[in-house]
Order: C-alpha cells, then structure tokens, then sequence
C-alpha cells in the first residue's frame, strides 16, 4: 500500500496543530499555532479535481474546495506520532493541516475516517482525510518551510512579527522601560490586509453617518 501511493499519489506537508490556550468548556483552542511540518505521501481520491462548491456570501465569494486525502497508516506512525507533536497519539486529528504543493493550497482535515466497514485482506492500511480549503485566521504558522510560511507573512496582522531584532538574532530591542518593543515601519494594517479599505472609511464616514438629529425615532414630547 505504501508503495502504492508513492507511486501513484503526491508528497505533501502535514502540519499537526498544537493548542495554546484551549478553552475547556467549548472544547476549542482559537490560538492554534502550527510550527511543524512533516513530508509524506498521499493519494488525492478526487482524481478528476477538488469536489465542493463557490458560495456566494455576504463577504464575497467563499471558494470551498473539498479533497479526500489517503495516507498510509504506517507512513504517519513514522513521521508524526513517534515526534510526539500531535493532539491525538493514535490518529491523524481534526483541525491538523495538509499543505498541497501542487495548487499551493493549505486544507484542514475536517473528518478522519479509520473505520472504513469495506476493506480488503482484513485490515485497514490508509487514514482517510476529508479536508476542506484552510480558512486562515491569523494562527501561528512557523514551520521553517518557505514555501508554506510565506502564504501567511504576506498578510500576517500579528505584530510581534515586525519587532526589531538583535543582530544576533536571538533577542529584540526592547524600550527602555522592558515593557515595550520596537515595531519596524513595514507594520501597517492598510499594507498587510489589503481587504480592510481603512482609509477609504475614513474618508466616506462623515458622508454616510449624520449625528445632527439626536432621536432618529421622531421628536421627543
């Protein structure tokens, strides 16, 4: 079977998420940081292209392109299990990210299917990972691969990432107080997300908004 995807299937990066804070009453850890990321093979099952649909929202075009991704079961015990860095010790987990190198697309594994009830030789060899296109929100991806860290940089907001660093590299120049670091000029929300139109809100806002009537319900008696 391992033989079977590396022949037939593609090399791709799987990123195993780490939690930061979770929350234990949702269950959830919105500060997901992913700092990992392991090459192996896989097999796309959507042979003739990425499945789901183009949503049209009230934020614009969603593009929710799905995969299935087949792994082997050994392959990932190897690579990822035996470093210790997943949130599951057994299987491969929800919200762990596939970096695709071929379209250059980031998908978050949304169901792990290890109990397939039809297989053959009696025993199951493959995970199978439904994924859906990754929406990025700002989470710690620092995997010291370029090819997947330059997807964030470009529009990272996290200003922490723009400090002014030691020339030794292992530090950053800090205020005088310790409390407060140095933030390089590229820092500006306008130039790193490119979506947000601030400045053009700020030049719309006094046309749109109109505070002179103090009830806008009718008049008070």
């Amino acid at each position: 079977m391992i033989e079977c995807i590396k022949i037939y299937g593609f090399d791709v990066y799987y990123m195993p998420r780490q939690e930061v804070h979770r929350d234990w009453i949702l269950g959830e850890d919105p500060l997901n940081k992913f700092i990992n990321a392991y090459p192996i093979e896989c097999y796309l099952e959507n042979v003739t292209g990425f499945g789901g649909n183009d949503m049209l929202s009230k934020f614009g075009v969603e593009l929710r392109d799905t995969g299935t991704f087949l792994i082997a079961r050994r392959r990932w015990d190897e690579l990822v299990r035996r470093k210790g860095t997943s949130v599951l010790t057994d299987r491969p987990a929800e919200g762990d990210l596939l970096f695709f190198p071929l379209t250059k697309s980031l998908f978050q594994i949304k169901l792990v299917e290890g109990s397939d009830p039809f297989f053959q030789v009696g025993k199951l060899y493959v995970y199978k990972l439904q994924c859906e296109i990754y929406q990025y929100s700002h989470e710690d991806v620092s995997t010291g691969v370029s090819e997947i860290d330059s997807l964030t940089d470009a529009i990272n907001e996290n200003m922490l990432d723009f400090q002014f660093s030691l020339e030794s590299s292992d530090g950053f120049i800090s205020t005088e107080n310790g409390e407060d670091v140095l933030i390089l000029e590229e820092y500006d929300l306008d130039h790193i997300d490119k979506g947000s139109f601030n400045d053009k809100f700020d030049e719309e806002a006094p046309f749109v908004l109109d505070f002179s009537e103090k009830n806008p319900f009718g008049e008070v008696i």
